[in-house]
């Protein structure tokens, strides 16, 4: 699982991860932009990208950039740029499908498909993935025994949270292993804010944009405060308010385009506030399961 030292809530190191993707992938999207036209889009992870690593070597801080291996196709130098600052590369599938609308071949295709392009790419193992809008739930779980199967090392897809389109709402905050009969592999949960009865979705993404910055904060001080890692997250296109606009609906405009010009700030806030590095920093290899020992994805 993860590397457990003894803890103080000064000492504990969150992880900082980026969903590496381009403004013009976004899943919402995919009604006015086809896959077939990415390559006709303007790229602009070269303006965004480069603003996140000099605020991560600002602040002394290494993260896990979960990159699209059709990113490390047309873009590898970025990718390159990324590995070179020190950062882990982890994978964020190849074509940005959520996993809700594969079968399980057609994920391990896409799996293989990501995990070839960006090894061959860092020349480095790719032992992590994290699904496009969090789509590993409760009505696809066989997606665990697939990256098991392939020997990835973790997942980062889990939202402990209830939500209509996403979410495992009675998923562990912190770390986890996950227990399959075709193996174990940790999960890593995205942060959430318990206020009251309730557990909030504050990882950052949209909920850095559009909700106050104290409720992420509070994610990040409430696992500081039980000694456990909490897990940031971001996309290169939300810290890039000059990027097109796509001819959206109100509300997906809204979602998309809101906050866009103050997020950096924010990350920027953040990083100074708590400590950061990348997962594989405290991964340790996944321990054989034992009777009533290790957590497990509840039934």
């Amino acid at each position: 699982m993860l590397s457990q030292p003894s803890h103080t809530p000064s000492d504990t190191k969150h992880f900082f991860t980026v969903d590496v993707e381009e403004y013009f992938q976004v899943n919402a999207f995919e009604s006015v932009v086809s896959r077939d036209d990415w390559d006709r889009w303007p790229r602009r992870l070269d303006r965004s990208v480069p603003l996140l690593l000099d605020e991560l070597a600002r602040s002394g801080s290494t993260g896990t950039f979960f990159v699209l291996g059709w990113i490390a196709d047309r873009s590898p130098e970025i990718v390159r740029d990324i590995a070179r600052a020190g950062h882990e590369i982890a994978s964020h599938g190849f074509w940005h499908r959520r996993v809700n609308v594969m079968t399980p071949s057609g994920f391990r295709d896409d799996l293989r498909a990501a995990r070839h392009a960006l090894e061959d790419l860092v020349g480095e193992s790719v032992d992590g993935y994290r699904a496009p809008s969090f789509s590993i739930t409760r009505r696809n779980e066989w997606a665990f025994d697939v990256l098991m199967e392939e020997g990835l090392r973790y997942d980062s897809s889990v939202f402990p949270v209830r939500r209509h389109d996403y979410g495992i709402p009675d998923a562990p905050r912190d770390p986890y292993i996950v227990e399959r009969a075709a193996g174990t592999l940790t999960e890593i949960p995205l942060a959430t804010a318990a206020i009251g009865g309730l557990t909030l979705p504050a990882a950052g993404g949209a909920y850095l944009r559009h909700m106050p910055f104290a409720l992420v904060r509070r994610a990040f001080a409430q696992a500081q405060n039980r000694g456990k890692p909490a897990t940031f997250y971001i996309h290169p296109w939300e810290i890039d308010a000059d990027q097109p606009r796509m001819p959206v609906g109100l509300v997906t405009r809204l979602r998309h385009y809101r906050g866009l010009a103050s997020t950096l700030d924010r990350v920027r806030r953040l990083l100074g506030e708590f400590r950061f590095t990348s997962i594989a920093s405290m991964l340790q290899p996944v321990p054989e399961p034992a009777a009533g020992g290790s957590p497990t994805l509840p039934p």
